[in-house]
């Protein structure tokens, strides 16, 4: 049992991520979010959960999946980090899995960019390719900034 490892699952798009189940303070709907001026555009703005002021990160334009086709909300996974309370959107959210740590895989050679960075690693189950993201470095500031002059040189 000690081998074990729970991973809270999400989709963008058809592309499977999990994150620490421990890191998971909450999952929502989508809330209201205000935008943020002069923000990195990954951060989409602040959302206010019952008070307590939380940045909503778009996993989607971090991870340059693209926009989605249609008018979908995001739902939203609340994180707790070294850096504070973040709120991180995704498509939709799948289920709390268990994994076997020996199953654990170093990451693809083929991510590019900003994933090469997040993604820690992977798990092969049936059918599809479960990516781990490493929270605590997905909230560095210094990478969001680089992001952001990446995102201008490409735009």
């Amino acid at each position: 049992m000690a081998d074990n490892h729970q991973l809270c699952t999400f989709f963008l798009e058809d592309r499977f991520f999990g994150v620490d189940v421990e890191k998971v303070q909450e999952v929502i709907r989508y809330q209201v979010v205000t935008p943020v001026p002069l923000a990195p555009p990954v951060v989409r703005g602040l959302i206010n959960l019952r008070g307590q002021i939380v940045t909503a990160i778009d996993l989607r334009r971090l991870l340059q999946v693209g926009d989605p086709q249609d008018d979908h909300r995001p739902i939203n996974i609340v994180v707790q980090t070294r850096q504070g309370t973040f709120s991180l959107l995704v498509d939709r959210i799948g289920d709390v899995l268990e994994v076997d740590q020996s199953c654990f895989e170093r990451p693809p050679d083929t991510l590019e960019g900003i994933a090469r960075e997040l993604i820690q690693g992977t798990y092969k189950l049936q059918g599809r390719l479960l990516l781990t993201i490493n929270i605590d470095k997905l909230f560095n500031l210094a990478l969001l900034n680089r992001y952001r002059a990446t995102a201008k040189n490409t735009g």
